[in-house]
């Protein structure tokens, strides 16, 4: 009897072993350390995480402000130059020409101007240690009242010359994938269009011409080490009087570039009267008429006041919603979005940042999530909130008391909603899976807070502002 009473106890420990090495037992342990851990401890262990994909990525403003001042002042190799705003004069003239203090022109610019405008300029590489703080500050949402006003009307201009440089472009996306790949991102679909790209003098580049530029540097190998696979959707700007030549401009250029070119988008204020999405309906209808099906990934419910935008923008061709926050106020769009094809991509930090959400535990991610609407964490324009996709995480799992499957099924569904090529998706879902097994057994089979010390996350400005203290 004793005999008998020591092997089944050593049977029944060998069955605990075994399951603990199968990952079994894992979400009690991810529930612990979620709900026990510091703040700085649960940043550790997010960092570390694997993740799927960024889906909702606006890839010109999803640089940090330091990363794109460095690139930028590199550009003088090239022949570009760029001068900064940092006053206004009384040049009796009545025109300010750029009228926003730290915003970015190029040379060509520049030398159109009077010499009393001029004054109002410096080159960017000779700001002093003083306005680089102040140049930096002015492209983040880092004060009290900066909100969506700040973001669309001041950084998102303040920025555009520099943006319009190919090879500025191309060296801050690549500088993005490695940043990405640190903390366990591994797809990022981004929105850019490789239009009004411009020449030091000014002129444009044909856009086949910026493309490759583009994929000559995307081409070396320190981006294919970062780990970070990457497609892009094309962007219409939906209140712009030629929203028609966009949408058929867009439909021609990715079926012309279908190896790097998924999807199409429409981006743009919904509060502007002129971009709502029935508007576009007849334009995105004649692009289907001739061109085989392209995905559409579109902005919609980006607003704090209830509405149709979603309803309205499934009938575009949608299969990703971006934003969909006041999709929480169409029951009839969420009972027909829910187990169905529809994935929303939530941007939690942004719909904070623009005043969308400004309390995030009244954010319906998680009532889509437990709804059974497919959503995703994204990190939208990151470079202006100072975020990262940790940041997008931490506000989930800890707002949301997120249980471990729930933190898989957002990974994986990133990945499966993808417009990612079918062999591309299939391996970085399976890459996906190995990576989430061996994160379970490493923080499973070991004292978590001794593995969380080994741990460098790189803290983001917003995490300290918000997050970590």
């Amino acid at each position: 009897m004793p005999h008998s009473n020591t092997y089944s106890r050593a049977l029944a420990l060998g069955l605990l072993a075994s399951s603990l090495a199968l990952g079994q037992g894992f979400p009690e342990r991810f529930a612990e350390i979620r709900d026990r851990a510091t703040p700085a401890q649960l940043y550790s262990f997010l960092y570390a995480l694997p993740k799927g994909g960024d889906l909702h990525h606006h890839a010109a403003l999803s640089v940090y402000a330091s990363t794109a001042l460095e690139i930028a002042l590199k550009q003088s190799k090239l022949g570009y130059r760029f001068h900064v705003r940092i006053g206004f004069h009384d040049c009796g003239d009545g025109d300010n020409g750029a009228a926003l203090i730290y915003q970015n022109i190029n040379h060509a610019t520049y030398n159109k101007l009077s010499e009393c405008r001029k004054s109002d300029f410096t080159p960017l590489d000779d700001l002093s240690a003083t306005q680089r703080k102040s140049w930096l500050s002015a492209m983040i949402l880092d004060q009290p009242g900066e909100t969506r006003n700040e973001f669309f009307e001041e950084i998102v201009p303040r920025m555009a010359a520099i943006h319009r440089d190919p090879y500025f472009f191309a060296d801050s996306f690549a500088e993005n994938l490695k940043l990405f790949g640190r903390e366990g991102v591994r797809y990022i679909e981004a929105q850019w269009t490789p239009v009004a790209m411009e020449r030091p003098d000014g002129t444009l580049f044909p856009a086949d011409e910026a493309l490759a530029i583009f994929k000559k540097r995307m081409a070396e190998p320190d981006v294919a080490a970062s780990g970070v696979a990457y497609r892009f959707q094309t962007t219409v700007i939906r209140f712009r009087d030629d929203m028609e030549r966009q949408v058929a401009f867009q439909f021609d250029f990715v079926d012309k570039h279908r190896d790097l070119f998924v999807g199409i988008n429409a981006a743009g204020r919904e509060d502007n009267d002129k971009g709502y999405a029935l508007r576009m309906l007849n334009a995105f209808r004649e692009g289907r008429k001739t061109h085989a099906a392209i995905p559409m990934s579109i902005h919609a419910g980006e607003k704090s006041s209830p509405g149709h935008e979603v309803r309205d923008t499934l009938l575009l061709g949608a299969t990703r919603i971006g934003h969909g926050v006041n999709l929480i106020s169409d029951p009839d769009t969420m009972l027909l979005m829910r187990g169905n094809r529809y994935l929303v991509e939530a941007n939690l930090i942004s719909n904070r940042m623009l005043d969308y959400t400004p309390d995030l535990t009244q954010h319906p991610f998680a009532e889509y999530l437990r709804f059974g609407i497919p959503v995703c964490l994204n990190t939208d324009d990151r470079g202006s909130w100072d975020s990262n996709m940790t940041d997008e995480y931490f506000h989930a799992v800890k707002g949301f008391r997120m249980s471990w499957d729930e933190v898989k099924k957002i990974g994986r569904d990133s990945l499966s909603h993808s417009f990612a090529p079918p062999d591309l998706k299939r391996t970085m879902i399976e890459s996906y899976d190995r990576d989430v097994d061996a994160f379970e057994r490493r923080f499973l089979d070991a004292d978590w807070e001794a593995e969380l010390r080994k741990i460098e996350p790189a803290i983001s400005g917003y995490a300290r502002r918000n997050l970590v203290p």
